[in-house]
């Protein structure tokens, strides 16, 4: 995807509507309650505006609510983490419930978009994979490969995400690594490791993260495609 709009702050992002649309009142309703669960801001723009995001009648995109006579589609422009939380909140149960919960005035009235059947690749980790790719090259770049960026970061003698990723038992070497040698000494996971003993220190700087952010690693590793490490060796 290009980046058309100037990001406004982080986790913030630009969203093109139609006047229509605005005048309607619905957005007022709709997008505060959206800030206040995600803490998220949204400037709305004009439409033809180059945006993060395009809120339309259009073809292409997202269905996301129905309303003024038309079936509104969502097109993210930015892979921004404002913007796919935006998608993904419109699309749940959370966000469906808001927006049949409009109350209807002057005869105007939305109600969320008839849910599409979708092919869910079941290796996909539902997450904030972007968030989780910036936290694995923060506590993992330094020994592994974690991204096609680092390429020449890490320590040679320990294995690429792309290669960990072809391993048949990859998520559960993923999900329990700080209990695998040799992380347990130098690695805490909050409220569910044990703190390290004052006496006797990490020899090297500590990873300390929590779950939440270990389940954003394992969404970023989940869409990791695995190394092609060619067919397997036979024994003559």
């Amino acid at each position: 995807m290009g980046s058309p709009a100037r990001a406004i702050a982080a986790g913030s992002f630009q969203l093109s509507v139609p006047q229509d649309l605005r005048d309607s009142g619905f957005l007022k309703y709709l997008l505060p309650r959206f800030s206040l669960k995600t803490n998220t801001r949204i400037e709305l723009v004009d439409a033809g505006t180059p945006a993060d995001a395009d809120l339309s009648d259009g073809a292409d995109g997202t269905p996301v609510f129905e309303g003024l006579g038309k079936v509104w589609v969502l097109a993210v422009k930015v892979d921004a983490p404002g913007v796919v939380r935006f998608e993904e909140w419109l699309t749940g149960d959370v966000g469906r419930r808001t927006i049949d919960g409009f109350p209807a005035k002057n005869g105007v009235s939305f109600a969320a978009a008839a849910a599409r059947a979708v092919e869910v690749d079941p290796g996909l980790i539902a997450g904030d994979a972007g968030r989780g790719e910036k936290l694995a090259v923060l506590h993992c770049g330094r020994c592994h490969r974690v991204n096609a960026a680092k390429r020449i970061s890490g320590i040679g003698s320990t294995p690429s995400f792309a290669i960990m990723r072809s391993f048949a038992d990859w998520q559960a070497r993923f999900e329990g690594f700080f209990a695998i040698n040799p992380h347990p000494s130098f690695t805490v996971i909050k409220d569910v490791t044990e703190p390290f003993d004052e006496t006797r220190p990490p020899a090297i700087v500590p990873v300390e993260m929590t779950m939440g952010e270990l389940d954003a690693i394992m969404a970023f590793v989940s869409r990791i495609p695995p190394a092609d490490l060619g067919a397997p060796l036979k024994v003559q």
